[in-house]
């Protein structure tokens, strides 16, 4: 069964701001001077065609004259002031340059972030700049894009035509199994009925003197997580429970996911939702655990490393564990009632596109494409799992992960330099494998300079809905998100079936010293079914 990709797309609400950059004064008007400007060189970003296709292309025209002024006379003993000036300029513009700050990197963005009342921490790469237009004048040097526009019109014609979406063949619960007999082993196939995450008991083997967490790989290899288990293990002892002279600990993995996209705001929305007193997050945001470290992958260009049991990634959710078996012990009911309505997220913004690792583990006799995805394996132990996604207009995501992960040499026109580079080899690689191959393509996506195929979003979306249904999915867009925090915050709990909700969760901003909230009034919230307000 094939679909066309571009029909896929419309799965994702369709915008309604204007792709359009304007200079300081204002919006853009073509060809007319910006009075606010006065006369100022500035940068033209436009996206060919109304609608954003599954690939983009920027094109940037540059207009404005320079006017020179006119030279300016200096007495004879003035000179040495006016060499000595030059000297500090020099020194000036050099650190300047070498730093990358440049200017005509602040490409503006056709959406605006100024109701975004949040500046969320920078855990999972998101950049301060994402969070604000900027207003520039760029240099008028930047011209390639004009010239190189018509090759690389060529090339996105040449790949849009070879798109198609073939419907992939869901692999079988024993062949899941014959590929992680461990993971298997370990996580039952049913969970408590009395709590709303997948949690279950396991007999706990070691010594009153045994440290939990003495193997835990996410300890042994990052130094900055051994202040986390710290807390875990003080906290270990006194959550054990004991059964015919036995002790058992609550496992539990996560009741929703956050699998997406990078640079797509997912910091933002897990640092509001964390401090719902019902939700509880792993003790590390982004454990990368489903699509990385079960791999033994911390950076692939550094290679394999041991693999990471599922025990490890279970450590991660003991606290949301011991709160839970603590409701699941309590004398009270309201106790009870509390404690077991608590639901267990992760934001690994990975785990929606990241399929690296699969070419080292499984067998490539798919003409090139994965026989075996992350969705399938979270689905064959949570088929009612709630999944989030968040996406961004794709050009302006490519650029934001292009600023975040680029050398100092950053520039407008090396980034037009990469994504032609990119766009060149996707090319290539479409000439003569499917959509899916290439999108899932180790080798391409290492040598492609900028993350292109992560802007990939339909391919990614139809491949999790052949797996879970549309109505487990919730898919969040940023600039809806920027322009209404509030509006996407309640869909988000109502999704997620919380219970009352106390307004400064959802109202306030981080300070710029230490990330805590500080509560503001956003006024009054629109009223939404199913939701009440403390």
């Amino acid at each position: 069964m094939r679909h066309c990709i571009n029909c896929c797309i419309q799965l994702l609400p369709n915008s309604e701001h204007k792709q359009q950059a304007g200079c300081g004064g204002g919006p853009l008007h073509s060809h007319l001077e910006c009075p606010a400007c006065k006369g100022e060189n500035k940068i033209v970003l436009r996206v060919d065609g109304k609608q954003m296709n599954l690939l983009a292309v920027l094109e940037v025209r540059a207009e404005g004259n320079e006017n020179w002024g006119r030279f300016l006379r200096f007495k004879k003993g003035k000179r040495c002031s006016l060499v000595f000036g030059l000297m500090i300029m020099t020194l000036v513009m050099a650190s300047y340059i070498l730093s990358g700050a440049h200017q005509e990197l602040l490409i503006s963005s056709p959406f605006h972030y100024g109701a975004f009342p949040s500046n969320p921490s920078l855990t999972d790469g998101e950049n301060p700049s994402d969070t604000k237009e900027h207003r520039h004048q760029p240099s008028v040097n930047n011209i390639s894009y004009v010239k190189d526009y018509p090759s690389i019109k060529l090339i996105i014609n040449s790949i849009t035509a070879r798109i198609e979406f073939t419907t992939r063949q869901l692999p079988d619960i024993e062949d899941l199994k014959k590929q992680e007999l461990h993971m298997f082993s370990v996580i039952p196939s049913k969970f408590l009925p009395n709590s709303k995450s997948p949690c279950w008991y396991e007999e706990f083997t070691g010594r009153n003197t045994t440290d939990p967490y003495l193997t835990n790989s996410y300890v042994l290899y990052s130094k900055r997580f051994r202040s986390t288990f710290d807390a875990l293990r003080k906290a270990f002892w006194g959550h054990l429970s004991h059964a015919s002279g036995k002790h058992f600990r609550l496992r539990c993995l996560p009741r929703f996911y956050i699998i997406g996209q990078p640079k797509c705001g997912t910091t933002d929305l897990y640092d509001r939702l964390r401090l719902h007193p019902e939700v509880k997050f792993s003790a590390i945001k982004e454990p990368h655990w489903w699509t990385r470290k079960r791999f033994g992958i911390v950076r692939l260009r550094d290679g394999l490393r041991d693999r990471y049991p599922v025990e490890d990634y279970l450590d991660l959710f003991d606290l949301a564990a011991h709160q839970i078996h603590q409701g699941l012990q309590a004398s009270s009911a309201e106790e009870q009632s509390r404690m077991t309505r608590i639901i267990i997220g992760e934001a690994s913004a990975s785990t929606m596109w990241d399929n690296n690792a699969w070419t080292f583990f499984y067998d490539n006799s798919t003409d090139g494409e994965p026989p075996f995805l992350t969705q399938d394996f979270i689905h064959a132990f949570q088929p009612d799992a709630k999944l989030i996604v968040m996406l961004r207009d794709p050009v302006e995501r490519l650029y934001s992960d292009y600023l975040y992960f680029a050398s100092s040499n950053k520039s407008a026109d090396d980034f037009h330099e990469k994504v032609t580079e990119a766009l060149q080899l996707f090319e290539n690689c479409m000439l003569d494998y499917s959509l899916r191959a290439c999108v899932y393509n180790n080798t391409l996506n290492n040598a492609m300079p900028v993350r292109l195929q992560v802007g990939l979003y339909a391919v990614y979306l139809l491949d999790w809905l052949t797996v879970f249904n549309k109505e487990q999915f919730l898919v969040l867009r940023l600039e809806d998100h920027a322009s209404n925090v509030k509006y996407t915050m309640h869909r988000v709990f109502q999704f997620l079936n919380l219970g009352p909700l106390d307004l400064n969760l959802v109202n306030f901003t981080f300070t710029k010293e230490n990330k805590k909230p500080k509560h503001i009034h956003l006024g009054a919230l629109p009223s939404c079914p199913g939701v009440s307000y403390v």
